[in-house]
C-alpha cells in the first residue's frame, strides 16, 4: 500500500475560513479515506470543534496553533514582514521543513506567492514560477500557464513553462504524453512577437522529452487542441477570466431561457437530468486549485470563495501532486534545457564567407 502523503493547510485563509476547510477534508476523506494526513496551521479554539464534527477526518489531522493568519487585503510586501508565524508562513514552512509535501491555501495569492518563493526558493534552472490552472475542454482538461505569476516572459522562460505544465498534466490528469502547445495569434510559423517564435525555435531543438505540437490559438483551448497551454502571466491571466466570464454569462442565458414561460419551464423540467449534468461539468469547483510551479515544494492556490466542495477539489489536486515524480521529470528536462542552453552559448559564431577574388 502506498503511504500516506501529508498535505500542510493554511485552515484560516479564504473568505470563509476553518469551516470550508474542515468539510474540505471531510469530503476528501470520504472519497480517498488512505490518501492523506493533513497539518492544519490557525487558531486551534476555531479548528477543533469543527473537526470533532467529522471523527474520520479528525483521525488523519494535526492541529498546528497560530496566533495569526494573513488577510486577503495585505499586500505581498507587508505580508513578508509581518506573516512569520502566521498560519500562511508556517504551512508553507512544514513543506521546506519536510514535514508535507504540498501546502494549500485560499488565502491572499500576492502573499502566498512571496511567502512560497522566500520559503522554498525557485528549483534549480527555473528563473521564474508560474501559475497552472486546468481548464476543461470537449476533450477532458487542459493546462494553462502562467495565469498570473510572470506577467512578462522571456523565451527560456517560457519553455520552462512547458516543462512543468507537461508534468503537471501527468501528475494531476493521469496523461502519459500531454499535447504541449505554445499559445500564439495564429498556427503559421510568421505569426506572433519576437519571444513566442523564439520559444517555439529552442523548445524544437532543446530535444526535450515533450511532445510539443507547435502554436495553437485561443478558440483551441477550449476545443482540446492541446492538453497543456504556455503564454506568459498577463496573456494568461486575461484568458482565464475571460473564459469564466463567458461560463457565467451562458449560465445566465440557460437560466433566462428555461424560465422565460410556462413551455421553456415544462421543457426545463423533462429535461431535469440532463440540465443537471450540465451544471455540474459547468461548476468551477472542479477545476479549483492554481498550482505554484517551480518551487522546491508543491504549494496548490484555491479560489478565496470556493465553498466546502471547492476545497475537496484543490485538496485532490495538492494529493495528486503530492504523490507524483512531478519535481524529477521536471528536473530531468530542466537539465536538458540548460545543457543545450550552454552549449549554444559556447558554440562559436559562424564566420562570414570570403569574398570571392
Amino acid at each position: 500500500m502506498t503511504s500516506r502523503a501529508t498535505i500542510s493547510v493554511d485552515a484560516m485563509g479564504g473568505d470563509h475560513g476553518p469551516s470550508v476547510v474542515v468539510e474540505g477534508i471531510a469530503q476528501l476523506t470520504r472519497k480517498r479515506p488512505d490518501a492523506a494526513r493533513y497539518l492544519l496551521h490557525g487558531r486551534e479554539s476555531e479548528i477543533a470543534p469543527l473537526l470533532a464534527q467529522y471523527p474520520d477526518a479528525a483521525a488523519i489531522c494535526e492541529i498546528r496553533h497560530s496566533d495569526t493568519h494573513v488577510t486577503m487585503s495585505d499586500k505581498p510586501s507587508e505580508a513578508l514582514r509581518r506573516s512569520r508565524g502566521s498560519s500562511m508562513w508556517n504551512a508553507i514552512t512544514s513543506v521546506r521543513d519536510g514535514e508535507a509535501t504540498a501546502a494549500l491555501s485560499a488565502g491572499n495569492t500576492g502573499a502566498l506567492m512571496a511567502i512560497s518563493k522566500v520559503l522554498l526558493r525557485t528549483m534549480k534552472n527555473v528563473h521564474r514560477p508560474a501559475i497552472a490552472a486546468s481548464w476543461p475542454t470537449v476533450k477532458g482538461y487542459c493546462v494553462v500557464l502562467d495565469v498570473g505569476a510572470t506577467v512578462e516572459a522571456q523565451p527560456r522562460q517560457l519553455v520552462e513553462f512547458a516543462i512543468m505544465g507537461a508534468a503537471f498534466h501527468r501528475a494531476v490528469h493521469s496523461s502519459t504524453q500531454p499535447r504541449v502547445g505554445l499559445l500564439n495569434v495564429g498556427a503559421e510559423d510568421v505569426k506572433g512577437n519576437d519571444t513566442v517564435r523564439e520559444a517555439d525555435e529552442l523548445i524544437r531543438r532543446a530535444g526535450l522529452d515533450l511532445n510539443y505540437i507547435g502554436y495553437v490559438e485561443g478558440n483551441d483551448i477550449s476545443l482540446g487542441a492541446s492538453d497543456v497551454v504556455v503564454t506568459d502571466g498577463f496573456t494568461g491571466n486575461v484568458a482565464l477570466k475571460t473564459a469564466e466570464g463567458t461560463a457565467r454569462l451562458v449560465a445566465a442565458w440557460v437560466r433566462e431561457a428555461l424560465t422565460s414561460d410556462l413551455r421553456a419551464k415544462l421543457g426545463a423540467l423533462l429535461s431535469a437530468h440532463a440540465l443537471k449534468q450540465l451544471r455540474a461539468r459547468m461548476d468551477p469547483n472542479n477545476v479549483n486549485g492554481g498550482v505554484f510551479l517551480g518551487l522546491n515544494g508543491a504549494v496548490v492556490k484555491s479560489h478565496g470563495g470556493a465553498d466546502a466542495d471547492g476545497l475537496a477539489s484543490a485538496l485532490g489536486v495538492a494529493l495528486d501532486i503530492a504523490r507524483s515524480d512531478f519535481q524529477n521529470q521536471v528536473s530531468a528536462n530542466l537539465d536538458q534545457l540548460e545543457k543545450r542552453v550552454e552549449a549554444e552559448d559556447e558554440a562559436p559564431a559562424p564566420q562570414p564567407a570570403e569574398a570571392a577574388s
